[in-house]
């Protein structure tokens, strides 16, 4: 066991992405990203720039640009109202933000962001996706937005069964709605095995909290439904599904608001935030340790053999049994709690809403 190494320094979250490509050369290591722990960034600017194929002093470049990006795109649209429909980042980290007319998208030029005029509204998109998600359930499916593409996404994958009325829905939405069909299957990712451990359960530490000067790990849902007691404490709350988030009060006398990185160092997370697609995340944990990717889709709605859960992040990072319950983050900011995996997806419980469910802080 090494829960107490594992808290010393906060485990997080689910799973792994695509191979980290090389380490960082003395011009990218040269300049920090603000809020970045050195090893962070390091996995962070290695990830995207063998993914994007650019050099390494080019990602240090976009990541820096990425935060002011997120804060620029969350006060543009909040301006704006309906008259936004959602926004993303660029594949220069730049702010876009979808708007319905000429005269909105003069708006968002006048605050230094890109505009982009779409064809459907907030409104279409929200009764398209309420209407595929008012059939009953099929597991192994998902529906989420998607900013880039103006459209509705449902996910069907190759486990699924029963799926015509679905798929019949979805043709009558029109273009609002595109359907991209994947193998194998959508599930939780619990394990058995070792990190926080009970009943024969294995899953990842989440975000350290607190409440009243007592410590409290914000978990997965999914992992405290399923064990009462764990190495670390009792389960003290359980949502799901619905939502995928669970609280455990921590009993161990360690509770640092940081990530293990695996290597004996550590993220400091300060804040919470909200994802953005297009945004690049970190996440960590007990199966795969630190990894990198990007937000893929918001607002997603996951139908799992255990029961549909809703309001998720989708990014591209491949998560592994074991890693539930772990925390997703950008540098200091914590973004989502692991909930579960598809293929080549993995699926993440906003934090701010389980910390507003159970009124604890950051440590």
């Amino acid at each position: 066991m090494r829960t107490r190494h594992l808290l010393a320094r906060s485990a997080t979250a689910l799973v792994a992405t695509a191979a980290v490509a090389g380490f960082l050369t003395s011009p990218a290591g040269a300049v920090t990203i603000d809020g970045y722990s050195p090893d962070v960034q390091r996995d962070a600017v290695a990830s995207l720039a063998a993914e994007a194929g650019v050099s390494e002093s080019a990602a240090v470049a976009l990541l820096r640009t990425q935060s002011a990006s997120v804060e620029t795109l969350h006060q543009v649209t909040a301006a704006l109202g309906a008259q936004a429909v959602d926004g993303y980042l660029d594949a220069a980290a730049k702010p876009v933000v979808n708007v319905l007319d000429q005269a909105a998208a003069d708006r968002v030029t006048a605050s230094g962001a890109q505009a982009r005029v779409v064809k459907h509204s907030s409104a279409a998109l929200a009764g398209a996706q309420n209407a595929l998600q008012a059939l009953p359930a099929v597991a192994h499916t998902s529906v989420g937005l998607d900013p880039k593409s103006n459209q509705v996404v449902l996910t069907v994958a190759d486990a699924a069964k029963g799926t015509d009325s679905l798929l019949t829905a979805a043709a009558s939405l029109g273009d609002r709605v595109r359907v991209e069909r994947v193998a194998g299957e959508m599930h939780t990712a619990i394990y058995n095995g070792e990190a926080i451990t009970g009943g024969g359960t294995r899953c990842s530490v989440g975000f350290n909290t607190n409440r009243g000067g007592q410590n409290y790990i914000l978990d997965a849902g999914h992992c405290t439904r399923a064990v009462s007691q764990w190495n670390v404490g009792p389960s003290q709350g359980s949502s799901f599904p619905g939502n995928d988030y669970g609280l455990i009060r921590n009993t161990t006398g360690s509770a640092p608001g940081a990530v293990t990185l695996w290597n004996g160092s550590t993220q400091r997370i300060s804040s919470a935030g909200t994802a953005t697609v297009g945004q690049r995340i970190s996440k960590s944990g007990s199966t795969t340790h630190l990894t990198s990717g990007s937000v893929t889709r918001t607002n997603v709605t996951v139908n799992y053999a255990e029961g549909s859960v809703s309001q998720l992040i989708q990014t591209d990072a491949l998560v592994n049994p074991g890693d539930s319950g772990g925390c997703l983050f950008a540098g200091s900011v914590g973004l989502g709690i692991t909930s579960g995996k598809g293929t080549g997806t993995s699926f993440f419980q906003p934090v701010g809403e389980a910390m507003s469910a159970y009124g604890v802080s950051l440590n």
